[in-house]
């Protein structure tokens, strides 16, 4: 097997890498383990313009991997979820990680959800999931507050729960043992992907960094460096924050597996849903709501008026044409970062939920949500667009921390730089 990379190596610049990959979450880090195991004689480098990992995204999530029922079987997602899930956890349980083997249970809400219930049903099918239907009686061997509207719901038992940040600091750490380089502060001032065809480059804020092929994976902010290679330029990334609320201890409720309810397939959002983690803790979340900024996690902090105002415009677009019915989930989610609507919705899962059972919880994640300008609408599954020596991963939402080691290997096959 060869590797067609152009990489100029000289002794006076030691920042030259035959790989450079922009972002250290959680789908750069598996795309540079992968790369690593399959070719371990190329160089490799991070960067991240954090100080550490888990700042965003991949630290943030709730740290469910996913079985793999709601995607459409022809869909990216679908085709690297239950084989991503598999080995992410076989990986965790190999390293030593805890792994919360709690399963997921979904529920209907109302009667009408029956049929959507069915289809999700069969997806997980197709997709290879393993997915079973049971009933209200076996429901109340899970958790007796739960309500469920029909007389089936689904059982997913390869659902379960991982700690996120101490996934990505493993990862690191096995990646630092290959001999992969994580270059952290490392803020992009200028990339040169045009001028100089031979010996492609970024600036950085210490040096120059050239490469021989570069993968973007920077999250939320991948398609402002996509269109510095001038590319997608149809797309924008809008950031949707994810707000949880946590059971208080004191409560007298208690769940040990994810509940969640049947989602509006036509968006990307699971809505509100139940989650244990690895403390024995409990989450509700997260909500979906528009943030003001890539990194608006809390009040006004990081505040951008000219995204905000895009976004303002894009959400008001979506709702004049209720494209995939938005105006039902502008009615729904949208209003859910004000706790009496989070817990209404919360309460048509679990009815005796009560106001002084939640507490605002200090995790808050913001969604990378692609959005299509040329077609108006959001983008559902994941997008790989390729430059000049680069490929751009895109839209990199749920479920990509769940399918990062399979996702990994579709990005590297899709570059086509190894043949």
């Amino acid at each position: 097997m060869s590797v067609d990379i152009n990489v100029s190596q000289t002794k006076e610049n030691k920042a030259n890498t035959d790989i450079l990959i922009i972002g250290g979450g959680m789908v750069g880090l598996s795309l540079a383990f992968q790369i690593a195991k399959k070719y371990p004689d190329l160089s490799i480098k991070i960067l991240d313009k954090e100080k550490g990992l888990g700042f965003h995204n991949s630290g943030r999530n709730s740290g469910v991997l996913h079985a793999g029922i709601y995607y459409e079987p022809s869909s990216l997602k679908a085709k690297v979820c239950v084989e991503g899930s598999r080995r992410l956890k076989e990986w965790c349980l190999s390293e030593g990680l805890e792994v919360l083997l709690c399963g997921k249970i979904i529920v209907t809400q109302n009667e009408n959800q029956d049929k959507q219930l069915n289809l999700l049903f069969e997806r997980g099918r197709k997709n290879g999931a393993s997915v079973e239907l049971i009933d209200q009686k076996d429901l109340k061997n899970f958790s007796p507050y739960v309500y469920n509207a029909t007389q089936k719901l689904i059982w997913s038992p390869n659902t379960c729960v991982v700690d996120p940040k101490s996934v990505l600091n493993k990862l690191a750490e096995k990646l630092v043992e290959m001999g992969v380089e994580i270059i952290y502060g490392a803020n992009i001032f200028k990339i040169d992907s045009y001028e100089n065809k031979i010996n492609y480059s970024i600036n950085l804020n210490t040096e120059s960094c050239s490469y021989g092929h570069l993968f973007n994976c920077c999250g939320v902010n991948t398609d402002l460096i996509a269109k510095k290679f001038g590319i997608a330029k149809e797309y924008i990334i809008l950031p949707f924050k994810g707000i949880y609320w946590k059971l208080k201890d004191s409560s007298s409720l208690s769940f040990n597996t994810n509940i969640y309810p049947v989602p509006d397939l036509n968006l990307p959002f699971l809505g509100v849903h139940i989650t244990p983690n690895l403390n024995g803790e409990v989450y509700f979340g997260p909500t979906a709501i528009p943030a003001f900024g890539k990194e608006n996690y809390y009040g006004f902090n990081g505040f951008d008026p000219l995204l905000t105002g895009q976004f303002i415009a894009n959400l008001t677009m979506q709702w004049l044409k209720n494209s995939n019915g938005f105006r039902k989930y502008s009615y729904e989610q949208g209003l859910n970062g004000l706790k009496p609507f989070f817990l209404k919705a919360a309460q048509a899962i679990v009815p005796t939920l009560k106001n002084e059972d939640l507490i605002k919880s200090s995790k808050v994640g913001i969604r990378a949500q692609l959005f299509d300008n040329k077609k108006k609408e959001l983008v559902q599954d994941f997008k790989l667009i390729h430059g000049e020596n680069s490929t751009h991963v895109l839209n990199a939402i749920s479920p990509a921390f769940t399918a990062s080691f399979a996702l990994a290997d579709l990005i590297i096959k899709k570059s086509k730089i190894f043949d």
